[in-house]
């Protein structure tokens, strides 16, 4: 790396820990009752809901003691503020992400937004929170969006940590907020359903459109004086807000020719969705005819004539009005497929067409019949009953003056399910991962609300495992970083690198910091009980420990005092971190292994102060369908580019009278595969026609290739390398093998009996009890007993394993069920 590289570098991480320091120290600060801080799109503008219910608390004389900040990013945006604000002494506005932001975002003792705020903030005890959206979805949302779950993730963290949630009518509560974020059962808030205090800004009076027409001349769009104003809206069709893809070209012509179907009739204005503004701003042939992002949009819609939209939820908010409405929508089908529709296109409240021009002359017949049809008036009642111009008054009345009473705000709903959270791990292709996949699909998830809680990965092992996290289940990811000062940190840091962390509960400094991390993930989400299904990392066993109110349980996969003892290429990496996880393991409720037997001896090596009623045992499922539609698929559909050792695919696809072993597991000491190789070169001295392919990536390939060429395997002993779906090779082969030092309750062994393989196995700890009904041959651990195990299968001494996996997976799901609903009361804390 270059000098310049690593000066960028440092630069930029003392600038983020400036800004840690910075919001600490606001952090420390006391929560001030009388400041609202409003902020909308990112601080795009004085706009939307925030909008309106600043103006109507700065006119409202009960609330005069009430300071208001607003913040904002756009250079427009705090030119437009200025003209109107400078001056005022209870008006005032920041710059968003400055030091001043934060200052705001953190002892103000009111916060308003129509979308979110950073992924740094984290609400205070003290503040109300109320994110009141900004539209009523047309186009899915959340997790009914396609990859919704990582695209969301800020997203549901915000609404996590509101207070009040807002909806425009029903639909949008139930559909959006309950269904699509999945905030059902989990979120103690409220969701208020009064309408859009943003809708009464569309009342405009005349003298008003007037000078909103001066306005827009003087922001250097066409002259719309004396002719009626359409408003083209078309929304966002990218799938991503952080790469915006809209075809400015195409919206040019579009726009073009609109304007050519309605000839002089009116004048064609186009409001771009905010995330795509300052592209189309960019563009003169449409800054003519961009509305200012500036200007609130629904007092643009007060005074037009006629909306032009395509997805947008923009014309929920037109409905109020009773103009007219032309849907121009000339990728409705693949708008459908991509992204998808909670309503049909078909039944929209208003002419459809995918022809720019046809839409023009549809617009000026709507003008000069300017009645609304009956589907309009359906939909109308349906998404604006509420918009009667004084939808403010009532949310300040709910949110502000604390008055419930005859207005439309309810709890959000629970429907009684036991609510679980499962720290699932970093998604790496490894038995854990298998393990809480399985877990997550066997779950009956009509009994239990499964939330799994993941760092946002990047790689695409990762991602693809996160994708085959079961529907049903909510996905929460960990964004940003913790806050609080940096002494705090190098103070817990210090303690971890002496092996002496503070427990839980035990110092008032360390439970802050993790108590705001907490709150900063998970807002105020309720949870019923709590697990750390990954159990090898000190930072997540610590953030699953002050889940408040709920007893915690942790995973232990393995032989845990041997496993941190593993040393890879030289080194012991899971020395330090597991020895943190060790000392956190009194305060967990309960300890679960994955064998019976595994559960004797880690309650034997690491329960000297653990009560041995702690220790407990939830056996590993598998997942029978995946193996058996995995072992029925050709060969052929695995890829082998990656291999290390190519040939092994048109070896075993040839059959013919070679007898196959296969070993699935990753390539690292605890599997001893170096143990496997040398029995196996013993066999084949003996035995010509075996053969051995062992599946699986990891850091002693290297190794294992050059014990394979140095034994003169070649041709014989294969690498596949990791591949998706094991069960195809391992249903192809003749005998499993495994050789590892010390495992859990290794998920191949269930796998193998699933595909009817014989199975021989090395006596590590856990290796009598690995399949209910034992049935594996299991020797000892050292080359020649291994070899001789070999052997005995080709001497026909090894029978098949087989089971009973309905029965296997309902005993299984039983240890589970007694696990998160019996554990004993005095393990629900409080925070």
């Amino acid at each position: 790396m270059g000098l310049t590289s690593v000066a960028r570098r440092n630069v930029l991480r003392l600038g983020r820990a400036a800004s840690a320091e910075v919001r600490a120290f606001w952090r420390a600060r006391p929560v001030r009752p009388d400041v609202v801080l409003y902020e909308s799109f990112a601080g795009n503008g004085m706009l939307c809901n925030p909008e309106a219910i600043f103006r109507q608390l700065l006119l409202d004389p009960d609330f005069a003691h009430l300071t208001h900040v607003w913040a904002l990013a756009d250079p427009a945006a705090e030119r437009r503020f200025d003209a109107e604000f400078h001056g005022h002494p209870r008006v005032t506005r920041v710059r968003r992400g400055s030091t001043a932001y934060w200052r705001e975002l953190s002892t103000a003792g009111w916060l308003i937004n129509n979308a979110t705020f950073p992924p740094e903030f984290g609400k205070r005890p003290g503040q109300v929170y109320l994110n009141t959206w900004h539209g009523t979805p047309l186009k899915l949302m959340g997790f009914d969006m396609p990859d919704g779950a990582f695209e969301s993730a800020n997203t549901l963290r915000n609404f996590l940590s509101a207070d009040f949630l807002l909806a425009a009518n029903e639909f949008m509560g139930a559909t959006m907020y309950e269904d699509a974020y999945r905030l059902r059962n989990i979120h103690p808030g409220r969701i208020i359903e009064e309408g859009y205090p943003r809708t009464d800004r569309q009342r405009v009076t005349p003298g008003r459109a007037t000078e909103l027409r001066r306005e827009l001349t003087r922001s250097g769009v066409v002259d719309t004086r004396g002719k009626p104003i359409v408003l083209f809206a078309p929304t966002w069709r990218g799938s991503s807000f952080s790469a915006p893809e809209d075809d400015l070209d195409d919206l040019a012509r579009q726009a073009a020719a609109l304007q050519a179907g309605l000839g002089d009739r009116a004048v064609v204005l186009l409001k771009t969705h905010q995330i795509v503004h300052r592209l189309a701003a960019s563009r003169p042939d449409l800054a003519a005819i961009l509305v200012p992002n500036t200007i609130p949009t629904n007092v643009y819609l007060g005074a037009a004539a006629a909306l032009v939209t395509d997805y947008s939820s923009i014309f929920f908010d037109y409905l109020s009005t009773g103009r007219p409405i032309v849907f121009l929508t000339p990728d409705a089908g693949e708008y459908r497929d991509v992204r998808g529709t909670y309503l049909p296109l078909d039944a929209l409240p208003g002419p459809v067409t995918d022809d720019a021009a046809t839409a023009g002359r549809l617009v000026g017949r709507g003008l000069e019949q300017p009645l609304p049809d009956e589907r309009y008036r359906e939909w109308a009642d349906r998404f604006t009953p509420h918009d009667d111009g004084h939808v403010t008054e009532r949310v300040i009345d709910i949110v502000f003056r604390n008055r419930p009473e005859g207005r439309r705000v309810r709890p959000v709903r629970r429907d009684g399910r036991m609510r679980l959270l499962f720290y699932v791990g970093g998604m790496r292709s490894n038995g854990i991962t298998t393990s809480a996949l399985n877990l997550l699909n066997a779950i009956d998830h009509e009994r239990y609300d499964v939330t799994a809680i993941m760092p946002l990965f990047r790689s695409a092992a990762a991602r693809a495992n996160q994708l085959r996290i079961p529907r049903e289940v909510r996905q929460v990811f960990r964004i940003g970083g913790m806050n609080g000062s940096k002494t705090k940190h190098l103070r817990r840091r210090v303690d971890d690198w002496k092996g002496d962390p503070a427990a839980p509960r035990e110092l008032a400094w360390h439970e802050t910091l993790w108590d705001d991390e907490w709150t900063r993930v998970f807002g105020a989400a309720d949870f019923d009980a709590a697990v750390d299904f990954s159990g090898y990392s000190p930072f997540w066993a610590n953030l699953i420990l002050h889940t408040p109110g709920v007893p915690h349980a942790i995973w232990l996969h393995n032989e845990m005092a041997a496993d941190r003892e593993r040393t890879v290429r030289g080194r012991q990496h899971l020395r330090r971190p597991l020895g943190l996880v060790f000392r956190l393991y009194r305060s967990f409720d309960r300890l679960v292994s994955v064998s019976p037997r595994l559960t004797e001896i880690n309650a034997r090596a690491l329960g000297a102060e653990i009560p041995a009623s702690r220790f407990v045992t939830v056996r590993n499922l598998p997942d029978v369908d995946r193996v058996t539609a995995g072992a029925r698929l050709p060969l052929a559909t695995i890829p082998t580019e990656d291999a290390p050792t190519p040939g092994w695919r048109r070896a075993l696809e040839a059959g013919g009278s070679a007898r196959w072993f296969v070993s699935v597991g990753r390539l690292s000491p605890e599997k001893n595969h170096a143990r496997l190789l040398h029995a196996f070169a013993q066999v084949h001295a003996r035995h010509p026609d075996t053969r051995l392919v062992i599946v699986g990536g990891g850091p002693l390939r290297d190794a294992l290739l050059a014990q394979i060429e140095s034994a003169g395997l070649q041709g014989a002993a294969f690498l596949s390398g990791a591949v998706d779906n094991p069960f195809a090779i391992m249903a192809r082969a003749d005998c499993f093998v495994l050789s590892s030092a010390y495992e859990g309750q290794p998920m191949v062994l269930l796998e193998a009996a699933l595909c009817g393989l014989p199975i021989v196995t090395t006596a590590f700890a856990s290796a009598a009890d690995a399949l209910p009904s034992g049935g594996i041959h299991v020797v000892a651990q050292d080359d020649a007993a291994l070899r001789d195990g070999m052997i005995a299968f080709l001497r026909g001494d090894v029978p098949p394993s087989r089971i009973d996996a309905g029965e296997y997976t309902a005993e299984v799901l039983d240890e589970f069920e007694a696990l998160v609903e019996r554990v004993p009361v005095r393990a629900r804390r409080s925070r």
